[in-house]
């Protein structure tokens, strides 16, 4: 009897270990951040300083949004092209419904519908019609940017401020922008979901295996239809965080965000082929795109290389994943 007890609490010692090694990809990117910005910081000292990680933790928010919702479809196998014009869309009605004095409330809710019908035309079309993802989100993206002119005939929309205090840069919480407690907040639940939550759990299965999922019973259509309308809801309400930091609503306004997205996505860990990745990984990477682009601007180096810099991080994650997988 004596002699079998110490077995289990050395099970147990090692838990918090195997948790910890099953992030050993997104502490890796942490470690890059941290590196980055001591580089940067090395020389431009203001990098450094606390006004400069503020700016960065609350110009990376709408992407650390976006980002996880893009997350959830690329881990069932898929891929959201629209987000970025669904973003645009978004910004430019919500602006539109609070010039006809909706107020933020309605104003809120009408653009986070235009997330939750584009999120719905989507995973309707892929997982319901059979559509190749890429088409379909391609498809919905050219109308969403169409409609973003259409709306405001190109114009760009001012947001006001009083109208927007709870999305705007106020502190709900004392010393923390509401936006990054926003992002906190999502992060925390995504994260909880895809490990702990059955739904969440769904979602990998058909990444892995849709077929394999079916004959386990998981409804794929149903959970491919969710990830699509979470990833268009996700697309909206950065939108909202966007307008109401900047107050101001432009047509054109998401379209670099797109891909900075899925870039997002890939530097943080997850497969393009689906069954892998993380909400943690999503953020992190969404941060060091973020932080490139602090970076570059601090050091005067000129804007246009920023996509350039970002393709080669890019480029970077998927070799270590393909060399990784191989040594695996």
């Amino acid at each position: 009897m004596l002699g079998s007890t110490p077995h289990p609490p050395r099970a147990a010692a090692s838990s918090p270990w195997r948790a910890v090694a099953s992030y050993r990809t997104e502490i890796a990117i942490a470690a890059a951040i941290v590196l980055l910005e001591l580089f940067v910081g090395a020389l431009i000292p203001a990098a450094l300083s606390w006004g400069n990680f503020a700016n960065v933790m609350q110009a990376a928010a709408p992407l650390v949004i976006m980002a996880i919702g893009v997350l959830l479809v690329v881990v069932t196998g898929g891929i959201d092209l629209s987000v970025g014009s669904v973003f645009s869309l978004a910004g430019m009605v919500t602006a539109l419904a609070m010039s006809q004095g909706l107020g933020a409330v309605g104003s809120s809710i009408a653009g986070l519908s235009v997330g939750v019908v584009f999120g719905a035309i989507n995973g309707f079309l892929v997982a319901w019609v059979g559509l190749a993802p890429f088409v379909v989100t391609l498809i919905t993206y050219a109308v969403a940017a169409s409609l973003a002119f259409i709306v405001t005939n190109g114009h760009s929309m001012p947001v006001p401020e009083p109208d927007y205090w709870l999305l705007n840069a106020g502190s709900l919480v004392p010393g923390l922008v509401n936006h990054v407690l926003y992002c906190i907040v999502l992060l925390v639940a995504v994260e909880f979901g895809l490990k702990k939550v059955v739904a969440g759990r769904w979602l990998y299965a058909v990444g892995s295996s849709s077929q394999a999922a079916g004959l386990l019973g998981i409804p794929v259509r149903g959970v491919r239809m969710m990830a699509y309308i979470a990833s268009g809801l996700l697309a909206a309400f950065s939108a909202l965080i966007s307008i109401s930091y900047i107050s101001n609503a432009e047509a054109t306004a998401g379209s670099p965000l797109m891909l900075q997205a899925i870039a997002a996505v890939v530097i943080g860990g997850a497969s393009l082929a689906g069954g892998t990745g993380s909400a943690v990984g999503a953020m992190l990477g969404a941060l060091m795109i973020t932080v490139i682009q602090n970076g570059v601007n601090l050091i005067g180096i000129n804007s246009f290389w920023q996509g350039t810099v970002t393709g080669l991080v890019i480029l970077a994650a998927a070799l270590i994943d393909r060399f990784s997988k191989q040594r695996r």
